[in-house]
C-alpha cells in the first residue's frame, strides 16, 4: 500500500492574495476555488495520473481566523530557473515578499524570505544554465 503527496495546505487569512502571490512565484495557475479556499498547481490533477506516478503537489490556501505566531515547522525551497538568485530575490521582494532572519546567520548560499502573510521560504541557488 502506498500514498502520494498530493497537496500542501497553507492556513492563511487571505487565500486569494496568497494564491496570487505563489502563482507569480511558481508560474502556477488557479485550478480550483471554493468558499475560503484556493488551490493552485502546475497541472490539474486527475485520479489516474496521481495513481500512476508521483506528480508535483498542488498548494491549497485555506482561510483560518488565527494568525501565524511562530516560525514554520517546515517550509518551501524555491530555485530560480532562468536568472540569478539575487535577481529572483529582487523579483520576489517586488511581489510582496520580505527578507527575514530566522537565525540562519550570514554568508549562507540561500536567502530566507517570507510571503505576504509571514510564511518563511528559502530561495536557493539558481538552476539557470551557465553561460560559456
Amino acid at each position: 500500500m502506498t500514498s502520494r503527496f498530493t497537496e500542501l495546505v497553507v492556513d492563511c487569512h487571505d487565500p486569494e492574495r496568497l494564491a496570487a502571490f505563489w502563482c507569480e512565484v511558481l508560474d502556477f495557475k488557479v485550478i480550483e476555488r471554493a468558499k475560503d479556499k484556493v488551490e493552485i498547481g502546475s497541472w490539474v490533477p486527475t485520479v489516474g495520473e496521481v495513481r500512476a506516478r508521483q506528480m508535483p503537489p498542488t498548494l491549497v490556501f485555506i482561510q483560518v481566523p488565527e494568525g501565524k505566531t511562530v516560525k514554520n515547522r517546515f517550509h518551501l525551497d524555491v530555485s530560480p530557473i532562468d536568472g540569478s538568485t539575487d535577481g529572483e530575490v529582487t523579483r520576489l521582494l517586488g511581489l510582496g515578499a520580505a527578507k527575514v532572519d530566522v537565525g540562519q546567520g550570514s554568508g549562507r548560499s540561500w536567502v530566507v524570505m517570507a510571503d505576504p502573510e509571514g510564511n518563511e521560504f528559502d530561495v536557493l541557488r539558481t538552476l539557470a544554465p551557465c553561460e560559456p
